[in-house]
């Protein structure tokens, strides 16, 4: 045992999304994981993904809101999904009886967060404390798309907790040089990456998922990354960390590794206090500003499973 206080240590998880969430569903699931996890609370407990239909639970990639998916059975069947008062009133039932601290969202949008944080005022309940979304030097969208506005202090007040800051290991360069396996062109070297993974763009579950950062405009976006990073006597990590750590929307930077090693460089670039320069913050914008949305760029969209999956599938 290390012996370190529970109270030095935050202790975060998830209830899944879609219809699973139900006032039955978060009790039961926060219960579950405390038996789990060996503590007696939660500091965060958050929804994985939306408790309603909503474009942005495929990651933000959909094309448009589609109301015929928000009418399917699926969602409107069996009197229809979570509404956000049961919700609030359920997660409020959990830190009264301090199982929970707080709570927060994850995969959701501007509407779903303001929904939230209203209800729960109106009803006089805790509202929630946190947001998770995809976030990276490739994916700046909630700085754009009305959450960062929704979560400021001057308005709803919620933190943003950043994932996939290194795109799935894109921004570390590791998959440009040598591609991911699924990307492989032969199949001797696609085998031999997945028998020797390098990260998860290495495997066969997460790297298909993890496709959206290795688009053709994703790799184009970090190989100009990559040479501002150089150019300033940086690694490409080093570059997507700090410059995460600097914008004002983000207030806690999720990071996952594979070793030891990588943890601990990761730490020290969050330990530098000093802010990367305007120039550098300028020309990153000006490759930014080249796509906008470069991991939700295709060139390979085709009329099958994948190709339309690319574009916003309806996932449940």
């Amino acid at each position: 045992a290390r012996n370190v206080p529970r109270r030095d240590v935050v202790i975060a998880t998830k209830i899944t999304g879609g219809r699973n969430v139900t006032p039955r569903n978060i009790k039961k699931d926060c219960e579950d994981s405390l038996k789990r996890l060996g503590t007696d609370y939660i500091d965060v407990y958050q929804l994985h993904w939306p408790q309603r239909y909503s474009p942005q639970a495929n990651w933000g990639q959909s094309l448009k809101y589609n109301i015929e998916n928000d009418n399917s059975p699926y969602w409107r069947g069996g009197g229809g999904p979570t509404s956000f008062e049961d919700l609030c009133l359920a997660m409020e039932g959990l830190i009264q009886e301090g199982k929970i601290r707080g709570w927060g969202l994850c995969n959701d949008n501007a509407y779903g967060l303001t929904a939230c944080t209203r209800t729960a005022k109106a009803l006089g309940v805790t509202p929630p404390c946190s947001i998770q979304g995809d976030f990276s030097l490739i994916d700046r969208k909630s700085e754009e798309n009305g959450v960062a506005e929704a979560a400021s202090p001057f308005n709803e007040n919620v933190g943003f907790m950043s994932y996939n800051a290194l795109a799935g290991g894109m921004l570390t360069g590791k998959y440009i040089d040598k591609p991911a396996a699924l990307d492989e062109k032969s199949r001797e070297s696609a085998m031999s990456a997945l028998q020797n993974p390098r990260g998860r763009m290495d495997t066969r579950g997460w790297g298909g998922t993890l496709y959206r950062y290795r688009t053709e405009a994703a790799q184009s976006a970090i190989r100009e990354y990559e040479k501002i990073a150089v150019a300033n006597g940086m690694s490409l990590t080093e570059l997507s960390l700090r410059w995460c750590k600097q914008r004002s929307l983000i207030t806690t930077t999720l990071v996952g590794h594979s070793n030891m090693k990588q943890l601990k460089e990761s730490i020290k670039f969050f330990q530098n206090k000093d802010p990367l320069s305007e120039q550098v913050m300028w020309d990153i914008d000006v490759v930014h500003m080249k796509n906008r949305t470069p991991i939700f760029s295709s060139n390979r969209v085709g009329k099958d499973w994948l190709g339309e999956g690319e574009i916003g599938e309806p996932i449940p």
